[in-house]
């Protein structure tokens, strides 16, 4: 049976779909030595390659998930040509795998990591509204206007942010609740506000929340994983 491209490297874990269609579109993902179209379908026969490297699917590969400290300074990236401080080569896991969704090179904290593609798109669909939270520095004082302004939205990339949880931990200090991840969204609404980002650290994602020290890593426990699959189980996919 014929797959799309984008699901069949997902399904192999090589990438998410949405990263696999950044690759199509780069033309260093070949079908039988062809460079194919978005949307292009893939046989069982067919030889798959990625940047000159043959991809197979792996019969009964375990399912991975990480749940990893990213320090400032580490790229979420797989490119490893392109970017030398890129997350696969500073943790060094022995299975390919690949980032959910990104974690800005300035900023630190919990991302995942998983070479199950399937419940990448479920995670990142800002539609199913997955909270993932924050606690954030910056450069001057915060007052009432200001968690009152970033809560209710504030207007960046020609659009509104969704209404969110901000609660004040101190002078320059607050805590963000987000189920949306625009481009470095935390960061453009402080300094469309006249603020600007001293740090910024995720500290939970859904249901799993951060409790390994820097750099480090750590397995879904099979509780959160639970948990994690009956909270995506009435999400959309990104794609059919």
């Amino acid at each position: 049976m014929a797959t799309r491209i984008n699901k069949y490297l997902s399904e192999v874990g090589y990438c998410s779909r949405r990263e696999a269609d950044r690759l199509i579109h780069e033309g260093k993902v070949t079908i039988n030595g062809k460079i194919p179209k978005i949307g292009s379908k893939v046989e069982e026969s067919d030889q798959v390659e990625v940047k000159g490297q043959r991809i197979k699917k792996i019969t009964g590969q375990k399912n991975i998930y990480l749940a990893f400290n990213k320090p400032v300074g580490i790229v979420c990236t797989t490119d490893r040509k392109v970017e030398p401080n890129n997350v696969i080569d500073f943790i060094k896991y022995p299975k390919r795998i690949f980032p959910i969704g990104r974690l800005d090179k300035l900023s630190e904290g919990l991302i995942f990591l998983t070479n199950d593609g399937d419940i990448v798109n479920k995670i990142l669909r800002a539609r199913n509204n997955h909270e993932k939270e924050y606690i954030v520095k910056v450069n001057r004082q915060i007052n009432s206007d200001f968690i009152q302004s970033m809560s209710s939205g504030v207007e960046i990339l020609d659009t509104i942010t969704k209404n969110c949880f901000v609660k004040q931990l101190g002078p320059k200090k607050f805590k963000i609740i987000l189920t949306q991840g625009l481009n470095r969204q935390i960061r453009r609404m402080c300094e469309s506000l006249g603020y600007r980002v001293r740090s910024l650290k995720r500290v939970r994602i859904m249901n799993i929340e951060l409790d390994v020290s820097t750099g480090k890593y750590r397995e879904f426990t099979k509780e959160e994983l639970l948990e994690l699959n009956r909270l995506l189980k009435k999400s959309s996919k990104t794609y059919d």
